[in-house]
């Protein structure tokens, strides 16, 4: 999925963007999307369509789904076929060959948004995200790490267009967070956040030093699908523990204080969820199981694929020298994804939710369309 550079003559780079089209047109099949929207709308106008509340959303979220992906394919398409006419012209007319650069751009800018969407092909990839992140080691250095990855990764989920909901919070003991839970919503949310999912490692001057000491700090991410089929997870009531509190933050920094938070333990696993966003602890409870049923559905699909690969003798590191990504702060300014070998030298600009070309960097390297970083080493 390279994308032609601008270095290259243009012929070239029309040839390259060609091929990619038609790719991705057989990839996403837009008759069989056309033929799928008509029966959607066919299904949506019936009489009483309305009047069932589980199907009818469902219908409708296909539906718009259907048509963003369809109207985004056949837009790119009339753009890329006017290229060549373009191409004719430029020769003979700077403004036009300034038109024709730009057109490229955009071309290949879309065509790499909608080749994304073929690195994504486990059952719940398209949906919605349940995202957890967790203080590690380092201390009141980790749990403002955490607090700094939380926000890092609610800007980076907004920026691709999705709705964001802080579910729960739990604030650190001097600074940051131990513990806080997102839902990110929108399309192909999961499949993307799933590229984060692990550990995250900064190293800085730590401003809670009185030496000024570099300190290296931990913070983990998880992340679960959210699931509203009851079906796809089963839970036994008498294996619940539940419990009220009251919720607290930080001067209302994170979340609304309430009398009606809910904490949630399955007792099997060992599973706990807590949710103090909503006003009512009923609404609070509502969310907290979906949350469980989530994390649940994460947890046998893990041990799923680790029985795979013990079947395969392959074994699977975890743990806090298994990062996936270093934020180097002091004595320079680097970001480095050690699955990949993608970095980035504006740490900040990382830290503010760019982190596009790490997502798609990892996607194409679990997808097996680019090589692993070489040695996988940790060394930044």
């Amino acid at each position: 999925m390279s994308t032609p550079s601008s270095t290259e003559p243009t012929p070239q780079r029309l040839q390259a963007i060609a091929a990619q089209l038609a790719e991705l047109r057989d990839h996403l099949q837009p008759d069989a999307l056309a033929r799928r929207l008509e029966e959607l709308e066919a299904e949506m106008g019936a009489s009483g369509f309305w009047d069932d509340q589980d199907r009818a959303p469902k219908v409708s979220a296909e539906h718009a789904r259907t048509t963003r992906r369809l109207d985004a394919f056949r837009a790119l398409q009339r753009d890329a076929e006017d290229l060549e006419g373009l191409a004719e012209l430029a020769d003979e007319d700077d403004e036009i060959a300034a038109e024709l650069e730009e057109q490229i751009t955009s071309v290949q800018s879309r065509l790499a948004e909608l080749e994304e969407a073929r690195l994504f092909s486990g059952k719940y990839d398209a949906g919605d995200a349940l995202v957890t992140i967790n203080s590690g080691a380092g201390g009141t250095d980790a749990q403002d790490w955490a607090e700094m990855l939380l926000r890092m990764q609610m800007r980076w989920a907004e920026s691709r267009g999705f709705s964001v909901e802080l579910l729960e919070v739990s604030e650190g003991t001097e600074a940051g967070i131990t513990s806080a839970t997102f839902r990110a919503s929108g399309e192909n949310a999961y499949g993307l956040f799933n590229a984060e999912k692990g550990v995250h490692r900064l190293v800085r001057i730590s401003p809670f030093d009185s030496q000024n000491r570099r300190q290296t700090a931990f913070a983990g991410l998880e992340v679960a699908p959210i699931v509203d089929e009851v079906g796809d997870v089963s839970i036994e009531p008498d294996d619940l523990r539940v419990d009220t509190y009251r919720a607290s933050g930080a001067g209302g920094q994170h979340v609304n204080k309430t009398d009606s938070a809910v904490r949630i333990t399955h007792v099997p696993t060992g599973v706990v969820v807590q949710c103090q966003n909503e006003r009512s602890q009923s609404s609070n409870r509502e969310t907290a199981m979906k949350m469980l049923r989530a994390k649940l559905l994460e947890r046998a699909e893990q041990e799923r694929k680790a029985e795979i690969a013990k079947a395969k003798g392959e074994s699977e590191v975890v743990g806090w020298g298994s990062q996936i990504r270093s934020y180097v702060l002091q004595p320079y300014t680097m970001v480095k994804d050690h699955r990949t070998g993608h970095e980035v030298g504006d740490a900040a600009k990382v830290l503010e939710g760019d982190l596009d070309g790490f997502v798609r960097a990892e996607l194409l390297r679990a997808a097996g369309k680019a090589p692993t970083a070489e040695g996988g080493s940790d060394e930044v």
